[in-house]
């Protein structure tokens, strides 16, 4: 990433209906001691360090080299290579490279209403809006197809650069749930009995003896497996016997009896009422429907 360019867009109706769409983009690399931001922003992008700005867009970018600062109405955050931070609508901020440093900034400014849902996530917040994951393949290829979508500009760019930045997110949440993990004994007990958990979603398991079999208690495993996967042991291990139970309804003649001993629930009448509280339709009519189609 070190050609600069930066690209202003327009977008359509057709764009902004989608949901999420793109505004500007591009890749800066600013030497030591250079003047920032440059003077060749739209009046609606520039702004002085003493004043800052507020836009009405998000915006999420890479350092991808050197270092500096970023202030928000929130706090002051430190961003180093490898830093990549967001900026939200109608919140006050600045931010700059070190003047010793310079640096390589690589940014999207985005919106719409599949944007603003996702950031709903408790992950993403202007009071910690800087993630610190080094430099990472992932990260850097999603930006540079974004870039050369951009570039070419070819009909329906707009809706196949924001799958990228939905992507980008996802990515983002994904390495947020690794920290912490990564070469912890923890992260392969969870791996193996995520494995058990798979290989016999229909067996009733003891879960507290798995995590005892590993040495760890279960209240800790339980809250590391939570943090890693989204979901609690049991509710993992519940959801994998809900996806069976709809593979035999939709492949198999066997009554709903018959599925519900054999993916090892207690009573007909409890398998019934939880698949439909989890799937929100009876097993019988589930089957019907999936017939019928």
């Amino acid at each position: 990433m070190n050609s600069n360019f930066v690209k202003y867009l327009t977008t359509s109706d057709e764009d902004r209906k989608w949901g999420l769409y793109l505004n500007v983009s591009g890749s800066v690399n600013i030497l030591p001691h250079n003047t920032y931001p440059s003077t060749n922003h739209p009046s609606e992008y520039f702004f002085d360090w003493k004043e800052g700005r507020v836009l009405n867009e998000f915006q999420i970018n890479y350092i991808t080299e050197g270092e500096g600062v970023l202030e928000n109405q929130f706090g002051k955050f430190y961003l180093k290579k490898g830093s990549i931070f967001l900026t939200f609508p109608k919140v006050w901020h600045r931010y700059k490279p070190l003047a010793e440093t310079g640096w390589t900034e690589n940014f999207i400014g985005f919106d719409g209403a599949i944007a603003r849902n996702i950031i709903t996530s408790p992950t993403f917040s202007p009071k910690m809006p800087v993630f610190n994951f080094g430099i990472k393949e992932e990260l850097l290829d999603t930006y540079l197809k974004i870039f050369d979508l951009i570039k070419k500009e070819k009909p329906g760019f707009q809706q196949i650069a924001s799958g990228m930045i939905i992507k980008l997110f996802g990515y983002i949440i994904s390495f947020e749930k690794q920290k912490g993990f990564s070469g912890r004994k923890i992260e392969q007990i969870i791996e193996t009995i995520r494995f058990e958990i798979r290989k016999n979603p229909e067996q009733e398991l003891n879960l507290t003896m798995l995590a005892k079999q590993h040495n760890v208690s279960y209240s800790y495993f339980r809250k590391m497996f939570k943090k890693y996967t989204g979901v609690s042991p049991g509710q993992y291990h519940l959801q994998l016997r809900i996806m069976r139970a709809k593979e035999l309804l939709i492949s198999t003649d066997k009554s709903i009896k018959e599925i519900s001993y054999e993916l090892g629930f207690q009573s007909i009448f409890y398998f019934s009422n939880l698949f439909k509280r989890k799937t929100g339709i009876a097993p019988s009519n589930f089957k019907k429907k999936n017939l019928m189609e």
